[in-house]
């Protein structure tokens, strides 16, 4: 595929430094409560969903770091992932539609526990230098839609007053990244834009012109945007 993803890319690495650096300024500020140590697996079995940007930037460090035959066992284990993860989906759904509300959905969701395709046998990310802002922020407190959450493992107590990561302006900014990006190759599906996928899901996509819904009659390269 010609399309050139990397102004979007560069975009996305510049919102990640700063995710990093909010991460390590509450965990210097904070050494006794962020417990966050190599080895720690507790995050890699979290579930969360990536926004495009996000997807197409996994699938194509994926595909960049692993030669074909070296992805295979990842593959399986993102299959794997993904149908277990589909069938809690579909769970919470049913759930939804018989009248649960969604803040008591999201807390059944929060501790649902899916192995990670990216993690190995010895407890370590395979792609830890391009993991989620997700990961990236797991350890310290985050809140979505008003409701705070903090790793289990932390030091943070409960009803504490701490510095804590609003997602849902994170997520909204990433949103906007994917935006661009359909608005500027000019897709048929623009509602690819607000498309949220499981990151077993972003391993196994292939993200091909057609399914990004590319134009007919034009080459992906006369949509390349340079900035």
């Amino acid at each position: 595929m010609d399309v050139d993803f990397s102004p979007y890319f560069k975009k996305y690495e510049t919102l990640i430094k700063t995710t990093d650096d909010i991460f390590m300024r509450v965990k210097n500020d904070y050494p006794e409560c962020v417990k966050c140590t190599s080895g720690c697996d507790d995050c890699c079995y979290a579930m969360f969903d990536l926004t495009l940007i996000e997807a197409l930037y996994l699938n194509n460090k994926f595909k960049a770091v692993f030669e074909a035959q070296d992805r295979v066992i990842i593959e399986e284990r993102a299959n794997r992932a993904d149908r277990i993860i589909h069938k809690i989906k579909r769970s919470a759904f049913n759930k939804l539609e018989k009248g649960s509300s969604e803040a008591e959905i999201l807390s059944e969701l929060a501790l649902q526990h899916v192995r990670c395709p990216l993690l190995n046998d010895n407890k370590m990310c395979e792609m830890y230098a391009f993991r989620p802002a997700t990961c990236r922020l797991y350890g310290i407190p985050t809140a979505i839609n008003g409701r705070g959450y903090t790793c289990g493992k932390s030091g943070f107590e409960p009803g504490g007053t701490y510095p804590t990561v609003n997602m849902d302006q994170l997520f909204s900014r990433l949103q906007q990244i994917s935006a661009e990006l359909i608005f500027d190759i000019k897709s048929r599906y623009v509602k690819l834009a607000d498309m949220l996928v499981p990151l077993s899901m972003a391993l196994l996509t292939d993200y091909t012109e057609e399914y990004l819904g590319i134009n007919d009659g034009h080459k992906a390269g006369d949509f390349r945007i340079i900035r």
